[in-house]
């Protein structure tokens, strides 16, 4: 029985080798359309693991509070009198503290404070930022140390100078030597150095979108320590009553905005994802009691903004996937007119084989084999094409791609599926005709 089927099999590939022009052509659509759902589901698959970095970046079930300025909006009059603006103390460690104990499911707070100043060792100088945060700051945005540790109690609450540094810090200062306890000069004040940040890669689309700035350039030094030794702007000194002062007689228009926010940023880590809507609105309830219902902040959740953005783009490529499948359907009716015009050039052939006693079921398996030999070998094609399309996008438009082995066997067994199913008509047909006609046949 086996034999038989080889047999047919033999002969459906002597006529695909009889007419390569005609079988390569008719491949055509199922290698461009393979190649074409390889390339797009590259794309969608690299979309997504960027998607995944950016949300390690930005920590899991964050909510980000940040600063900003009062934002008032009401009719002016001619014979309108300035009003005060209400006072807020802005955003505080006070904050902070508030909501780490009230709120039950709260996992961590990390307030940041961000200077920019210059670092000086060996007689080099680079702009940085140094930044004031708590130990918490490193477990929220996933922070390994490559080298030393961490900051302890005693160094926080007594606002020692240490500090940890970022990987291209180290490269740029300490390239020859163990930078663990050298000291760095940061601004007017030196900091014994006690830990070094893994590298941590950053793209140029997160740093725009999401605010996340390079974390390999940055100092990281004890929020007390920010607060003492560098600037806290919580304080009201002499200097800014008699700021004040001068801007007194000043219209509106004319005084300069100063920032009085303690905080440059406070991120808060809650334990489930399913509360950080929730917990958000209560934290804002929250901070206009504390802030006198000043507006002065702004909270964003930015894992839902990734998600939103995730939800997009697989939208985006359904229809690019969509789209290629629909070259793989226009494959298929190809290779179904070019098997049926087969069909009609060799019905001569069709009745001498059945003259000499082959059963239809012979003729079908005969015509379905060059149908699926077709679209395999073009399926093959395809997903060389493919991969290699895939690659020549992420070099050439630096756009990240990902092959991956479900979607090289997702679109070729589409294209095996594709053969089959619409060699079945030219082949019931084949095997249809009269063995008496079609030897007549002219």
């Amino acid at each position: 029985m086996w034999q038989r089927y080889l047999a047919n099999v033999f002969i459906a590939l002597e006529a695909i080798l009889a007419n390569k022009l005609r079988a390569g052509l008719t491949a055509l659509g199922i290698i461009f359309g393979v190649a074409a759902v390889i390339a797009m589901m590259a794309v969608g698959k690299g979309a997504q693991q960027e998607i995944l970095e950016q949300i390690k970046l930005v920590g899991v079930n964050n909510i980000v509070i940040a600063p900003v300025v009062e934002q008032e909006e009401e009719e002016v009059t001619a014979t309108e009198v300035a009003k005060p603006r209400k006072f807020s103390p802005g955003l505080t460690l006070l904050d902070a503290r508030s909501i780490l104990d009230i709120l039950p499911e709260i996992e961590a707070v990390s307030p940041e404070i961000q200077l920019e100043t210059s670092v000086v060792h060996g007689g080099m100088r680079r702009s940085t930022k140094v930044v004031g945060v708590t130990p918490d700051y490193f477990d929220i945005y996933n922070f390994s140390l490559e080298e030393g540790s961490m900051f302890n109690e005693r160094q926080m609450e007594r606002g020692e100078q240490v500090c940890i540094i970022g990987k291209s810090i180290r490269t740029r200062f300490f390239s020859q030597t163990n930078p663990v306890g050298k000291y760095l000069k940061c601004g007017a004040h030196w900091m014994r150095i006690v830990g070094v940040l893994e590298e941590r890669t950053v793209a140029n689309n997160s740093v725009s979108r999401l605010g996340i700035r390079d974390f390999n350039m940055d100092v990281y030094i004890p929020i007390q320590t920010m607060l003492i030794r560098y600037e806290n702007r919580a304080l009201v000194t002499q200097a800014m009553l008699q700021k004040a002062a001068r801007q007194g007689g000043e219209s509106q228009e004319q005084k300069s905005a100063t920032n009085y926010h303690q905080l440059d940023r406070l991120v808060v880590k809650v334990a489930d994802t399913d509360v950080l809507t929730p917990y958000a609105e209560v934290i804002s309830r929250m901070l206009a009691r504390r802030h006198y219902d000043v507006i002065d902040y702004e909270i964003t959740i930015p894992e839902l903004l990734l998600k939103q953005q995730q939800r997009t783009k697989d939208i985006f490529n359904l229809v690019l996937g969509a789209i290629a499948g629909i070259s793989l359907l226009v494959g298929g009716i190809g290779i179904m007119n070019i098997m049926l015009a087969s069909v009609l050039e060799r019905i001569r052939e069709i009745g001498l084989r059945l003259s000499l006693g082959a059963r239809k079921e012979d003729i079908v398996l005969q015509f379905l084999v060059e149908a699926t030999l077709i679209s395999l070998s073009g399926g093959l094609i395809g997903v060389i094409l493919g991969i290699v399309l895939a690659y020549t996008i992420a070099s050439v438009a630096d756009i990240p791609t990902i092959v991956s082995p479900a979607s090289v066997i997702l679109s070729f067994g589409v294209a095996a599926t594709v053969g089959l199913i619409f060699g079945i008509a030219p082949a019931r047909r084949a095997a249809q005709q009269d063995p008496i006609t079609s030897l007549r046949y002219e």
